[in-house]
């Protein structure tokens, strides 16, 4: 039999060195409130716990960073009369919120660059990048650099071409990412940076494809794998530069109420880039970071074991086995329904991503895959399922990251396997235009399958894949439970039975998100012992209509006790 989503697991969580208590606060704890006095007495609230055990509280103890009780307010303020006392003025609190798939720095550098989500055409593309590239005043020779666009907001939703960038800039080289990260649009410019001729003759590299003319002339759109041939040839941003990207990035997360994000992927340098800002003082944020393939950073965690701290945890390796459903890129087992012939790309073959998740579990790694195609998420699944009972006791929980697309008979193997689902609410009314288009009706019953997923016993861990999405959890909660989009449409939600209870949404973004990097018993749930991580929301989330949700924002995050945004 599966097992339930808030069932205990067969695999216990790893021992990280900060994970016990500090002797003294299991001391206190173990004594009693009436030995121990809090650092302050958050009241005046309506706490939604995210626990199983208490549900919902109106106040709670803060002391040392950590929770000391949490009860009714008359019991807390009765346990602690002469702390001092701050009010939420009677809104919600929750738990610190936790995004289980982003990109940190993309989300910095992302707001240095030209923003292109929601541009209605390619005109419209064109109009904002030469508007951004007259406000930064961009030296000549400098690249023009923009991501967000989606070529299936537009009237015409073919892929773009270079020629519709040439006009406005003959000489700049411009690279424009799409939305999903899967594709890149470059300009003439930018392939003669690269070599024209030479792309001419250039096959498409494994797991990617350069879109051609009739004569195999490069359009200059590029898909997947094929994206660093441009993206190779552009100058690195400067040390000074990921370092505001970072504190932007940081800025933007406390704002919105996020006090963990799991970092989808990262290399060495942005682990000292990290380690560089938390030893600096400068990181209101715990971050659990992926190591993004086979490389520098897999090898030296190999060898020399986890990175486990409060701030900053390394302990899992990123893979993809296929591309993105929106560039046509996710690998699915028949033809996309708008271009016969079509199945998408796999990334890696199934023989060679086996040899990278043994060498993972050898290393003692949480393995997290990016799949979206029904192919694709097959693929990993099999993979797992062939590679863990080999590799003896593992660290376990291993997840695929999105897991948009599932053949109706893949989808129970999640709970069978005892792989974590991480996915992200806002893709799914994101792509809701356009995905029937994709894959036909029939596919659809296993698309985005929240709900179907929990009903099978399998855990969710939610985010949002900034920056492709919106950083805002609100927008993915509020995802979560109407399958809608900010107008309130479709009527009753687009495919309205994979929607999911409000509890199930908060869990997604707390407790199961910090189950799924091996932190719940740390954060996650608002519980005496663990870690003051809790957000002060202004609307109550789990109580206003629906459409109100999205009117609801963070008046304070608190990461350890302390403000990171905001005040009370």
């Amino acid at each position: 039999m599966p097992k339930r989503a808030n069932a205990k697991r067969d695999n216990p969580p790893t021992p990280m060195l900060n994970d016990a208590l500090p002797f003294f606060m299991v001391m206190l704890l173990a004594a009693g409130p009436a030995h121990a006095q809090a650092d302050y007495v958050l009241r005046e609230a309506r706490i939604y716990t995210a626990s199983d055990e208490q549900p919902e509280a109106g106040a709670l103890a803060v002391r040392d960073g950590r929770i000391l009780m949490v009860g009714s307010e008359s019991e807390v303020l009765d346990a602690y009369p002469d702390a001092p006392r701050k009010s939420a003025g009677g809104r919600a609190v929750v738990p610190g919120l936790i995004d289980a798939h982003a990109h940190l720095m993309g989300q910095g550098r992302s707001v240095m660059q030209a923003d292109l989500v929601g541009t209605s055409s390619r005109e419209d593309v064109v109009e904002r990048l030469k508007a951004f590239a007259e406000e930064r005043d961009l030296p000549d020779g400098a690249w023009l650099r923009g991501r967000g666009w989606d070529q299936n907001d537009w009237p015409d939703t073919d892929f773009p071409t270079r020629q519709a960038l040439d006009e406005a800039f003959p000489e700049r080289p411009v690279w424009l990412e799409r939305i999903d990260g899967h594709a890149g649009w470059a300009n003439t410019a930018a392939l003669e940076a690269v070599g024209l001729d030479a792309l001419r003759r250039m096959s498409d590299p494994e797991g990617g494809s350069i879109v051609r003319t009739g004569d195999g002339t490069p359009t200059g759109v590029f898909v997947d794998a094929a994206t660093e041939i441009v993206a190779s040839e552009i100058p690195p941003p400067t040390p000074n530069q990921e370092r505001q990207a970072l504190q932007l990035a940081l800025e933007t997360t406390a704002r919105h109420g996020l006090t963990g994000v799991h970092d989808a992927g990262v290399d060495m340098a942005t682990i000292r880039r990290y380690r560089e800002a938390i030893d600096a003082g400068r990181f209101p944020l715990r971050v659990y970071a992926m190591i993004g393939g086979r490389g520098r950073a897999f090898d030296h965690f190999c060898d020399e074991g986890p990175l486990r701290g409060e701030r900053l945890s390394v302990r899992s390796v990123k893979f993809y086995i296929d591309g993105a459903l929106g560039s046509r890129g996710a690998a699915l087992l028949d033809d996309y329904s708008d271009d016969p012939g079509n199945r998408g790309l796999l990334l890696q073959s199934p023989e060679e991503f086996q040899q990278n998740v043994r060498r993972g579990l050898q290393c003692g790694f949480q393995v997290n895959t990016h799949a979206i195609g029904d192919r694709g998420n097959r693929v990993v699944l099999d993979a797992y399922e062939q590679a863990v009972p080999n590799a003896g006791r593992t660290v376990g929980r291993h997840r695929i990251e999105h897991a948009q697309i599932l053949s109706p008979q893949d989808l129970p193997r999640f709970a069978e396997l005892d792989v974590i689902a991480s996915m992200q609410p806002t893709h799914a009314t994101s792509d809701m235009p356009w995905a029937g288009d994709r894959l036909g009706k029939e596919r659809l019953r296993g698309a985005y399958a929240w709900q179907s997923l929990l009903d099978s016993g399998a855990r969710l861990a939610f985010g949002s894949d900034f920056p492709v999405e919106d950083v805002d959890p609100l927008k993915g909660f509020y995802a979560a439970v109407t399958r809608q989009n900010a107008e309130g449409e479709p009527e009753g939600g687009w495919l309205s039975d994979e929607r999911v209870s409000r509890r199930a949404a908060l869990h997604g973004f707390t407790i199961d998100a910090a189950y799924a990097a091996f932190m719940e018993d740390e954060v996650g749930s608002l519980e005496p012992g663990k870690r003051a991580d809790f957000v002060v929301l202004t609307k109550d989330i789990m109580q206003v209509p629906t459409h109100e949700i999205l009117e609801a924002e963070v008046a304070a995050t608190f990461l350890d006790g302390e403000a990171v945004y905001g005040e009370l």
